[in-house]
């Protein structure tokens, strides 16, 4: 699946389905664009569009389907006695599917040089291609699309291809909602979905008039790549557009996804898992890579840009929704500022366990993670966030390959995340490759090479899943 092949027929299709091409470096390295940009004008009608995408729709799936099952055991196994916020079960163990005879401890012994030379690298730890890699768009879970039309009328279906990871791995749905003005309110969301149709009854008394309004930009539609009123769109019928709480449900995640709009050729470009807006407040860096430097900067910049792919162009084409920033940009922000981390009771002033509180598991599990683990090292507490971006280099591991259309080599710096509720936001890392916080504690063992036995890995999840 994916192997070493270069040219796959989904990366050939590529200059044909959005105008992106590539070539090989000098270096054979990786692919280097022909060009940065989509073509404005479209050449094909609509309707052999949408009868073309349809007929290819099953096969695409099926592929990708046939790389997951490869990769993880996706069966639903919720973990006993360990729900998220609203009481939606997280789901257990380790996910990603090991090698042929060889063991997590095996690997564990063996460097970085080694690994790669043998082809051990799991599968799982390797980057995650996006449904169709070569289309690439906003994709969002039946859920969501169900709701969204049952209240507004709006369909987020794309024709062309459906959300890939089983719902029990996602996160909650509806989230709770916490904010940092009204903590005696608890959650807020009511079990409601917040959208255009409801969000001024559910926040009339408890925001201000310039956070209603908002939140009222927050939850309306505007045109976007997919999801807009031409022919060059996604959508059966022309579309109104997606809004900010389309990806950010109720200011948290449900895990919708897309392609990063700053990465070309399309190959290049990394997958991304919707990040939660909790803890926005504390947060210094924003975007998984663009490291834009406040909550405004990224706000703009998503109906700018990222809205379409990163590219200006087609955004004016499509109907790109130019925010005013000293009042728009300003209380879309503030209401995002406003969105906060769900209670963790076991937690003291310091974002600490309470030893009174916790369990000697958890216990054991913090003190690994301020020690022996080194995770507090980029995820200090408070917030378990350093507000800084770091470089895995999971390159060491494995060969540049082609996965289903995605070139997977270097990952480049990330930003840090909050742990923070973090058993509210399946799947983990920037591009959801990891299905649980038991991936997540396999995977940074074996790529820091701190050399967790299997007690010191439980006991570390035990302490994440009391953030």
């Amino acid at each position: 699946m994916g192997g070493g092949k270069r040219f796959t027929i989904l990366s050939l299709l590529l200059t044909a389905t959005i105008g992106l091409g590539f070539a090989v470096t000098a270096t054979g390295k990786g692919p280097v664009g022909k060009t940065s940009y989509a073509p404005v004008a479209g050449t094909e009608d609509f309707s052999a569009v949408k009868e073309r995408m349809e007929a290819e729709k099953s096969a695409i799936i099926e592929r990708h389907m046939e790389l997951l099952n490869q990769r993880y055991d996706l069966s639903d196994r919720p973990k006993e006695g360990v729900t998220m916020t609203r009481g939606k079960a997280v789901q257990k163990g380790v996910r990603v599917k090991l090698p042929t005879d060889v063991t997590w401890e095996q690997l564990a012994a063996m460097s970085p040089a080694e690994i790669r030379e043998k082809g051990l690298f799991p599968k799982g730890f390797l980057p995650l291609p996006f449904p169709n890699h070569p289309e690439g768009g906003m994709l969002f879970p039946k859920f969501h699309i169900d709701e969204i039309k049952k209240q507004e009328g709006r369909d987020l279906t794309r024709f062309d291809l459906d959300y890939d990871l089983p719902d029990h791995i996602l996160p909650e749905f509806p989230p709770a909602i916490f904010l940092t003005t009204r903590p005696d309110l608890g959650d807020v969301s009511q079990g409601k979905v917040v959208t255009i149709k409801n969000f001024f009854e559910l926040f009339n008394g408890i925001l201000n008039p310039k956070q209603l309004e908002g939140l009222r930009l927050l939850v309306t539609p505007f045109p976007q790549q997919q999801f807009n009123a031409t022919d060059d769109r996604r959508s059966a019928e022309p579309h109104l557009g997606v809004t900010c709480f389309d990806c950010h449900v109720n200011g948290h995640t449900n895990a919708a996804t897309h392609l990063v709009g700053d990465i070309r050729p399309q190959e290049s470009r990394h997958r991304i898992d919707t990040p939660t807006l909790r803890g926005v407040n504390i947060q210094r860096l924003f975007g998984s890579q663009r490291a834009l430097k406040s909550v405004e900067d990224f706000t703009e910049f998503e109906q700018r840009a990222a809205y379409f792919d990163g590219d200006h162009l087609t955004a004016s084409k499509k109907g790109v929704n130019i925010l005013e920033r000293g009042s728009q940009v300003h209380f879309m922000a503030e209401v995002q500022a406003l969105l906060d981390f769900p209670p963790a009771p076991k937690l003291d002033v310091f974002g600490k366990l309470d030893p009174n509180l916790a369990t000697e598991d958890e216990m054991r599990g913090q003190e690994l993670f301020f020690g022996k683990s080194r995770c507090s090292e980029c995820h200090p507490a408070p917030y378990y966030t350093d507000n800084s971006m770091h470089n895995l280099r999971t390159e060491r591991f494995f060969e540049p390959q082609d996965i289903n259309g995605r070139w997977a080599s270097a990952d480049g710096p990330i930003k840090t995340f909050p742990l923070r509720g973090i058993k509210d936001s399946p799947p983990y890392l920037h591009d959801g490759r990891l299905l649980t916080l038991a991936d997540t504690v396999e995977f940074f063992s074996l790529v820091t090479g701190v050399q967790l036995n299997e007690q010191e890995k439980k006991d570390l999840v035990a302490f994440m899943l009391a953030l």
